[in-house]
C-alpha cells in the first residue's frame, strides 16, 4: 500500500526480526501522517531517496530491538532514516519541517548514524536531542551544533 509517491506502508512495517509486525488502523493513519508530513517532503527538498531502517514496531519486535517501552514507533509515529548524506538530511528536518522529536543518533562518519523523528497529529514539540554512549547506556541531551 503506497502512503506517499516514495514511501509504502511496507517499507514502514519491515522488520528483519522474526515476528509480526502488522500496525492497526490507528497506527497506520500515523504512518501515512508520518510519511505525508515529514518523509516525503523530506524527499522532496532532499532530491534523494531516504531508507527508513525502522518505522511501526510491534510490542514484540520493539522488544526484540531493545526499544523503550514508550517510543512512538510502537504508534506508528517515529521512524528511524539514513541517507547518503545524514548531516544533510538531519538539518533539513530540523530548520524546514515540523516534527514532534528530531534525534541525531550517535555519531557516524558523515554525522549521525541514522535519524529518528516522529510526528503527531496534534502537539508537534519540535524537540531536537543528540544520543550519546555513556557506558553501555544511550543517554539524551538537547542538541546543540
Amino acid at each position: 500500500m503506497k502512503l506517499t509517491e516514495h514511501f509504502s506502508l511496507e517499507e514502514l512495517t519491515r522488520t528483519s526480526r522474526n515476528a509480526v509486525n502488522l500496525p492497526g488502523i490507528k497506527e497506520k493513519e500515523a504512518l501515512k501522517l508520518l510519511a505525508e508530513k515529514v518523509l516525503q517532503p523530506a524527499r522532496e527538498i532532499l532530491g534523494r531517496p531516504i531508507r527508513v531502517t525502522s518505522g511501526y514496531r510491534s510490542v514484540v519486535t520493539n522488544r526484540l530491538v531493545g526499544g523503550s517501552k514508550t517510543s512512538q514507533h510502537l504508534k506508528g509515529e517515529a521512524a528511524d532514516l539514513q541517507c547518503d548524506n545524514n548531516q544533510e538530511l538531519f538539518d533539513l528536518i530540523k530548520d524546514y519541517l515540523e516534527f514532534d522529536q528530531l534525534i541525531y543518533e550517535h555519531t557516524g562518519p558523515t554525522g549521525p548514524a541514522w535519524i529518528h523523528v516522529s510526528y503527531k497529529k496534534e502537539g508537534n514539540r519540535g524537540q531536537v536531542l543528540q544520543a550519546i554512549k555513556v557506558g553501555s547506556r544511550t543517554t539524551y541531551l538537547p542538541y546543540k551544533l
